[in-house]
C-alpha cells in the first residue's frame, strides 16, 4: 500500500513545516484542510534556537527575509525573497507583533501585510494634507482581543508645531479592520511624540518615547495606547539614567514579546557610553526598570534606527548605517552586535546605505494574526457626527497652514 503524504504522521508533518520557507506558507495552507487546520492549530516558526529573523528592504518594491545568530561567530543569512501580489513603492515599515505596516510612498493609503499568511490590506486614508510640504503622520497597530478573534485597529495621528502657539495643531483619529471606519478620537495631549519617533508593540498596544508637552528637553518619558480602550495612558518615567547622564537619544525595542527595552545614548561625539533597560513591569499606566548593561564603545556606534537584545547572552544587536567605513561616499547598511568586555563586530548587510538610506531593518515574528478583507457590501455607513467632526478638522488644518505659509514669507522678506 502507497503512503500518501496526507497520512504522514502529524509530528512529521509539522517538522517539514518548519523547514519550509516563508514564501512557501501560503502555498501549504492552499494544499488541503488537514493541512490548513493544521497551520492554523501550531505557529510553526521556520527559526533555529537563537535566530532572530528580520525583514530588509532591498528597494522600495522588494523586500527579503534574513536571519541572524548571535553566537561566538555572529552570522547573517538571507533566507528568501518576499513578495507582493501588486506593485508597490513603500518609504518606511514597522513591525507590530507579526504584522508589517506599510508606509507608502502614495501618501493618500497605507498597506498592512502579514508575509507568513500572505495576506495584505489597502487602507484609503481620509485625508493627505502634507503641513509645511512634508508628511509629519504617525502609524501605528494593535488590537483588541474579542472572544474569537483579535480585532486590529491602526491609529494615526498628526501632533504638528510651527513657532508659534497659534500654529498647533494636531488630530488623533483611528481606523477599525472590521467596520471599515474612521474615527477621530477625543484627544488634548499634554505630551510630545515627535513624528521621526519608532513606535514598539506589546501585548496589543503601542508605545512610544515622549517628553511633556511644555519640556523642551530630552525624551524622558514612554507613553502607551491602549487599543482596547482606544485612548492614551499617561506619561511614564523611563530611568533616571536619562537625566542624571544627560542621554539625548532614546530607542525602544521588545523583549520576547513580554517586556520593553530601551537604550541611551548621548548626542556629543566624545560620549562613547550608552545604556540599555529593561522592564521588569509594563502595563498601560505603571512600568518599573531594571539595568541590562552599560557599555563603553570604542569607535562609536552609530544610534540605532531599531536594535534586538539577547538576555542571556548579554549581547545586542542595532540596525544602523555605517558612515566609518572605507566608502565614505557610500555608506553600508550594518548590523553592529556589542556586548560586554568591549566585544564588538560589525556585520554588513550587503546593500549600500545610498540605495537605501529611507529604511531600516525591521526584526520579524511570524504570527497566524488574520487580516480580515473588507466584504463588499458590509460597509457602514459614517455616523453624522463623525462627518461634521471630520469637516471642522479639516477647516483647522488649511487655517494653520495658511498661517504658517504667512510666518514664512514674513520671515523671507527681514
Amino acid at each position: 500500500m502507497t503512503t500518501m503524504i496526507y497520512d504522514l504522521p502529524r509530528d512529521l508533518i509539522e517538522e517539514i513545516f518548519s523547514r519550509l520557507p516563508l514564501k512557501s506558507m501560503k502555498a501549504v495552507r492552499l494544499t488541503c484542510k488537514s493541512w490548513n487546520n493544521l497551520f492554523k492549530s501550531k505557529v510553526t516558526t521556520p527559526t533555529r534556537e537563537g535566530e532572530t529573523m528580520m525583514i530588509f528592504a532591498m528597494r522600495p518594491d522588494s523586500f527579503c527575509l534574513m536571519s541572524g545568530i548571535v553566537d561566538v561567530d555572529p552570522s547573517i543569512e538571507r533566507k528568501g525573497q518576499l513578495s507582493f501580489l501588486y506593485k508597490v513603492s513603500v518609504s518606511r515599515i514597522y513591525h507590530y507583533e507579526g504584522l508589517i505596516l506599510c508606509k507608502l510612498k502614495d501618501v493618500n493609503r497605507v498597506m498592512v501585510w502579514n508575509p507568513y499568511l500572505g495576506q495584505t490590506r489597502w487602507i484609503n486614508l481620509r485625508y493627505s494634507h502634507l503641513i509645511n510640504g512634508f508628511n509629519r503622520y504617525s502609524y501605528a497597530l494593535g488590537y483588541e482581543d474579542k472572544e474569537s478573534c483579535r480585532s486590529v485597529k491602526l491609529l494615526r495621528f498628526l501632533d504638528y508645531f510651527f513657532h508659534a502657539p497659534e500654529t498647533q495643531f494636531f488630530w488623533y483619529e483611528i481606523y477599525d479592520f472590521d467596520s471599515g471606519l474612521w474615527k477621530t478620537l477625543d484627544v488634548t495631549p499634554n505630551w510630545r511624540i515627535y513624528c521621526s519617533s519608532r513606535s514598539v508593540s506589546l501585548k496589543g498596544n503601542t508605545y512610544w518615547c515622549a517628553s511633556k508637552r511644555s519640556s523642551e528637553g530630552c525624551m524622558d518619558h514612554i507613553i502607551c495606547f491602549d487599543f482596547t480602550k482606544e485612548r492614551f495612558g499617561p506619561l511614564l518615567p523611563l530611568p533616571s539614567s536619562v537625566r542624571d547622564r544627560k542621554y539625548k537619544y532614546v530607542t525602544l525595542s521588545c523583549v520576547k514579546e513580554e517586556k520593553l527595552a530601551a537604550l541611551f545614548q548621548h548626542h556629543d561625539s566624545w560620549e562613547r557610553d550608552l545604556e540599555i533597560w529593561i522592564t521588569t513591569k509594563i502595563e498601560a499606566e505603571m512600568v518599573s526598570w531594571r539595568k541590562f548593561l552599560r557599555m563603553d564603545t570604542e569607535p562609536k556606534v552609530n544610534v540605532p534606527g531599531s536594535f534586538l537584545i539577547d538576555e542571556e547572552k548579554k549581547v545586542f544587536m542595532g540596525f544602523s548605517t555605517d558612515y566609518n567605513s572605507d566608502y565614505d561616499d557610500c555608506p553600508k547598511k550594518i548590523i553592529n552586535i556589542i556586548g560586554e568586555a568591549g566585544y564588538l563586530k560589525k556585520l554588513d548587510l550587503g546593500v549600500p546605505a545610498y540605495q537605501n538610506h529611507w529604511l531600516d531593518v525591521c526584526s520579524y515574528v511570524p504570527s497566524l494574526v488574520q487580516i480580515k478583507k473588507l466584504a463588499r457590501g458590509k460597509r457602514k455607513k459614517q455616523r453624522s457626527l463623525e462627518k461634521h467632526r471630520f469637516d471642522q478638522n479639516m477647516l483647522r488644518l488649511a487655517a494653520v497652514d495658511e498661517k504658517i505659509k504667512n510666518y514664512q514669507y514674513r520671515f523671507c522678506r527681514r
